[in-house]
């Protein structure tokens, strides 16, 4: 049997419908090239602007920018961004461990166990944690989880102190790096679980069939054709997660003591970020303060451009095995 094409005024249905999508296909490349381009440009912008009025404040330091671990601009002129760098990235990394495991947990029980009635309502109350303002965490932190923390911190101290992360002498718990990080997981386990069960719900549904009737319990299941397949997705929602931990500023500033030192002791009262540490410091910052500050931000915008590309590296090198492996 063969298919007719319906003949109306102006040419064939078929044709007309194709000339329609080569006529919307030139505008819609032509605004997407345009957005790439712009995103690149704002990104450069910001770079210049950050450069522009960071290289006076640079120039009057006294110190080492990259290596000391004093700041005071505004007295005695000498700064460096060594303990602020090293307590953002800490505490990012400290909430991004806490987070990714609760995260995809919660991703793979809305996914693939809650029954359908549980699964959207759990599956919006997820959504709604990520709209929850910073500061109400920072609150939240403050009056609640430091306080409640001191016990915990005593037992680890007790019992691991043999470990770096938990060791130290003298005051422990309080405003710690431990509770930064965990109100900075609590902050990025909402976009995380969001993303990774959204990139599990697209798992195509013959992989977990074809698995299931080969005898694979549900978990066996879930490792051999869900993960596999929602890896790169996971590994991109735990970069956004990161980059939102790192640019964190009132919930951080409410919680670190503002102390500038290196050390892995997350137990004992000390900890800053980069961003705590400029919001702490710009309204009374003069104009070298300012500088300063911003010259912190042009490494904080550095870091997590650096951490970007690595997700996308990692996810580009993911994509390569998957497509060798089929």
């Amino acid at each position: 049997m063969t298919t007719k094409t319906e003949i109306r005024e102006g040419g064939p249905v078929t044709s007309r419908s194709a000339s329609r999508r080569s006529h919307g296909e030139a505008p819609f490349r032509f605004l997407s090239t345009g957005a790439g381009i712009l995103l690149l440009g704002i990104m450069a912008a910001i770079a210049v602007f950050l450069i522009g009025e960071a290289i006076p404040a640079l120039r009057a330091n006294k110190g080492d920018f990259l290596t000391e671990l004093t700041w005071d601009p505004n007295s005695s002129q000498v700064f460096g961004i060594g303990a602020l760098a090293f307590g953002t990235v800490l505490s990012s990394a400290l909430a991004l461990v806490i987070a990714m495991p609760i995260a995809v947990g919660v991703a793979l029980f809305i996914s693939h166990y809650a029954p359908r009635r549980l699964a959207g309502p759990l599956g919006y109350l997820i959504d709604l944690l990520a709209a929850v303002p910073s500061v109400i965490y920072g609150l939240w932190g403050v009056t609640f989880l430091v306080p409640l923390l001191r016990e915990p911190s005593q037992w680890l101290n007790e019992n691991f102190g043999w470990f770096p992360l938990f060791a130290g002498e003298g005051a422990i718990g309080g405003k710690t790096m431990l509770a930064g990080g965990i109100v900075l997981a609590i902050m990025i386990l909402p976009i995380i679980a969001a993303i990774s069960r959204e990139v599990f719900l697209q798992v195509p549904r013959m992989n977990e069939e074809a698995a299931l009737a080969l005898g694979a319990t549900r978990w066996e299941m879930i490792r051999m054709a869900v993960l596999p397949f929602g890896r790169p997705g996971v590994i991109s929602a735990a970069m956004l997660g990161l980059g939102r931990a790192m640019g964190e500023t009132i919930a951080v500033a409410l919680i670190f003591p503002a102390t500038f030192g290196i050390s892995f002791q997350i137990l004992t009262p000390q900890g800053n970020s980069i961003a705590a540490n400029i919001a702490n410091g710009f309204g009374e910052a003069g104009d070298i303060g300012r500088g300063a500050l911003i010259a912190s931000g042009l490494v904080l915008f550095i870091i997590t451009l650096l951490v970007n590309m690595a997700a996308r590296m990692i996810i580009n090198r993911r994509k390569e095995l998957m497509k060798a492996d089929t």
